[in-house]
C-alpha cells in the first residue's frame, strides 16, 4: 500500500483502458501513453492490464507503507526516493516508510508509477482506469487527492539488483522509427480519413501546416490551433463512432484528435487518423506545443508497430534474464 502526501488535479489511477463498451457509449480511458504504462508493469513483474497511476501534475509525493517494488516510466519527473535520485524508466526497491517524490518534467506531459501486483482497486466493466465524466473505476471515479490510501495487489516474485535497473527510453532506443520533429515539432503520423477529400485545397493545408495544442484540450481530446481547414461545402452528417486517434474538424476549422479518453460518436467529419503506434508519442505532447502530421500507409503503419512490439518484447527479456540470473544467487 502507498499513501498520497501530495498530489494535483487530473492524477489518476489507469490501466491499458475499457474496451468493448463503446456500442453502449461507455469511453476506453485507459493511459494516455500505454506504452509507458506497459513498459513498467513488464518491470515490476506485472500482467499487462494491471493498473498504475498517471500523474500529470506536480509535485506528487508517496510514501511506501511496505517494502514494494516501483517503476518510473514516461516523462523524467527526476524522481526522488528519500531525496536519492530515481533515474526514470527505472525499477527499483522501496521499502517502509520511504518517501518518493516526482517533480514537474522538463519535457513531456506524464510519468507513470507502477507498483509491484498494481494498484488494487475494484474493476468496473473489466477494467480498473478511471472514467472522470462517468465517475466510475479507478479511486471512487476520482482523482487521487492527498490522504488517499492505494492499496496493492499480490506481487510476482521479482529479484531486483541492488539500486535497481533501468531500460533504454523508447524514443531513443527507436530513435529512427520514431525520429525527432523538425523545428521543434512533433511529427504524428496519420492516415486519411472518410471525409479527408471533401477539404478540397485545405487537405494539403492540414499536412502541410504545423498545429498547435490548445489549453482547451484534455484526456477527451486535444484542440488544435492554426490555419483553420474548411470542407468545400457544408456537410451534414449522422453521428458516427470514433476512437481515439480519429482527427475530427469542427465547424470553426480547427481539428480535434481524440485521445483516451474519446467521445464514442461524433458528427463532425474526419480528416485523417492517427496510426496507433504514434499514440504514446500524442499522449505525451504538452499543451502548447506544436506538431505535424505526415501522410503514412498502412504498410508503414504495420512496420513501426512491429518495430515497437520487438522494442516491448526485448524489455520483457531483460527483466526476466535479470530476475533469473538473481535468483539463483538469491
Amino acid at each position: 500500500m502507498i499513501d498520497i502526501e501530495a498530489t494535483g488535479p487530473l492524477n489518476t489511477i489507469q490501466d491499458l483502458g475499457r474496451p468493448g463498451y463503446r456500442n453502449i457509449g461507455v469511453t476506453a480511458c485507459g493511459a494516455m501513453d500505454t506504452l509507458a504504462l506497459s513498459i513498467g508493469n513488464i518491470l515490476v513483474g506485472n500482467t499487462p492490464q494491471a493498473a498504475g497511476i498517471e500523474v500529470q501534475t506536480f509535485p506528487f509525493r508517496v510514501r511506501f507503507s511496505a517494502r514494494t517494488a516501483f517503476a518510473i516510466t514516461g516523462a523524467d519527473c527526476r524522481a526522488t526516493l528519500d531525496g536519492i535520485g530515481v533515474p526514470p524508466w527505472w525499477v527499483a526497491q522501496a521499502e517502509a516508510g520511504q518517501l518518493l517524490e516526482l517533480s514537474p518534467p522538463l519535457k513531456d506531459a506524464r510519468a507513470y508509477l507502477s507498483l509491484a501486483g498494481g494498484a488494487d482497486v475494484t474493476p468496473v466493466m473489466g477494467s480498473r482506469s478511471t472514467s472522470l465524466r462517468g465517475g466510475f473505476g479507478g479511486l471512487n471515479g476520482r482523482v487521487l487527492a492527498t490522504g488517499d490510501a492505494v492499496a496493492t495487489g499480490a506481487a510476482t516474485s521479482t529479484f531486483l539488483p541492488k539500486g535497481g535497473f533501468g531500460v533504454v527510453p523508447p524514443a531513443v532506443a527507436l530513435k529512427d522509427v520514431f525520429p525527432a520533429g523538425e523545428g521543434g515539432a512533433l511529427t504524428i503520423r496519420a492516415l486519411p480519413a472518410g471525409e479527408h477529400d471533401l477539404f478540397g485545397a485545405d487537405a494539403e493545408r492540414f499536412w502541410s501546416q504545423p498545429w498547435k495544442i490548445s489549453a482547451r484540450s484534455d484526456r477527451t481530446g486535444y484542440r488544435l490551433s492554426g490555419d483553420p481547414i474548411h470542407p468545400l461545402e457544408t456537410v451534414e452528417m449522422r453521428s458516427h463512432g470514433v476512437v481515439p486517434g480519429v482527427v475530427q474538424v469542427p465547424p470553426a476549422g480547427e481539428p480535434i484528435v481524440q485521445m483516451s479518453d474519446a467521445n464514442t460518436a461524433g458528427g463532425y467529419p474526419k480528416i485523417a487518423g492517427v496510426i496507433e503506434a504514434d499514440l504514446w508519442r500524442l499522449g505525451q505532447a504538452r499543451i502548447g506545443s506544436m506538431l505535424r502530421f505526415v501522410p503514412a500507409t498502412h504498410a508503414q503503419a504495420r512496420a513501426i508497430e512491429r518495430a515497437l512490439g520487438a522494442y516491448i518484447d526485448d524489455v520483457r527479456r531483460t527483466a526476466r534474464l535479470v530476475s533469473q540470473a538473481l535468483s539463483t544467487v538469491a
